[in-house]
């Protein structure tokens, strides 16, 4: 029963979204309608929407709100080791700010801890919900060399 409401209800869906005829047209003869567009103008005060593509370089900032630690997804070597790139995926600022990076090293690791917060001057501050992929490098005290790299956030 329930089946056979759904096809019906489908049927007189696509009976209903029919295109419209003139009047006096024979009902087998297509009419064709054209549409125009007219661009929109975005006001300059809008936050710009990051590209996707490559991560968006940020630097610490500090002194945000309440900052927590924000798993990271990838962690490259740089200038032989010197280095590390860390990747991770994050909002729009003010509302995700990069408070700071704490990397504590020995012999056999070396842990790197993103930390995020909403940036002091951004309360009361909408941000839009969208998800972006950032990235900052850190100076190591010693070459990577062997070191296992390891998230301080999870």
């Amino acid at each position: 029963m329930m089946t056979a409401t759904m096809v019906a209800g489908c049927v007189l869906f696509a009976l209903g979204c029919g295109a419209e005829r003139a009047p006096g047209t024979d009902s087998a003869t297509p009419t064709h309608q054209t549409v125009t567009s007219t661009p929109s103008m975005t006001p300059s005060t809008t936050p710009s929407i990051p590209s996707p593509g490559s991560p968006e370089p940020v630097e610490p900032k500090g002194d945000t709100i309440d900052p927590r630690p924000v798993p990271w997804i990838s962690a490259t070597p740089e200038a032989g080791g010197e280095r590390l790139r860390l990747v991770w995926w994050s909002g729009v600022e003010p509302c995700r700010t990069l408070d700071r990076v704490e990397v504590e090293e020995s012999a056999a690791e070396v842990k790197a801890t993103i930390y995020e917060g909403p940036a002091r001057d951004a309360q009361n501050v909408a941000c839009i919900e969208i998800a972006v992929q950032k990235t900052t490098t850190v100076t190591l005290k010693a070459p990577l060399g062997d070191r296992k790299v390891v998230d301080g956030a999870k």
